[in-house]
């Protein structure tokens, strides 16, 4: 497995050690071909989270509630965070003025909790992560 790869698994296992070192090789390697996969699987993970008929009450309170359960949530930009979303969802020029650092930091934000939340066996996580990997390899 990719050290993205190791990182999702440790973002969705709540191992915040392992992520933490993961995520500083990650921006020491000046994340090599990561910002694909983390966008990846922060889009499968937010269309299987939200279904259809998902509103923008909806995203913002998800995004509220997420905020209020990490200690350093509120350093988030609320905003940008919820756009990432619904730009996943479909209205994709949400996310066209939002900044590379600012979208990453909300992307593994949002793909942190929602995967912490479903709760998956190992062999969902696997698969999650080939999918992600699978679909970010079609855009590079």
């Amino acid at each position: 497995m990719t050290k993205l790869g190791d990182l999702i698994q440790s973002m969705a296992r709540g191992d915040w050690e392992k992520t933490d070192s993961l995520i500083a090789d990650l921006e020491r390697d000046r994340w090599a071909g990561g910002l694909q996969v983390i966008g990846a699987a922060f889009a499968i993970a937010v269309n299987r989270r939200f279904g259809p008929g998902t509103t923008p009450a909806d995203v913002a309170q998800f995004v509220a509630t997420a905020q209020a359960s990490y200690e350093e949530g509120d350093s988030l930009p609320t905003l940008e965070t919820e756009g990432l979303v619904r730009a996943a969802l479909g209205e994709a020029e949400l996310a066209d003025n939002i900044s590379p650092d600012v979208a990453l930091g909300a992307e593994l934000f949002v793909l942190t909790k929602i995967l912490h939340d479903a709760n998956m066996t190992q062999d969902q996580l696997d698969a999650f992560v080939a999918e992600a990997e699978q679909t970010a390899a079609e855009y590079m």
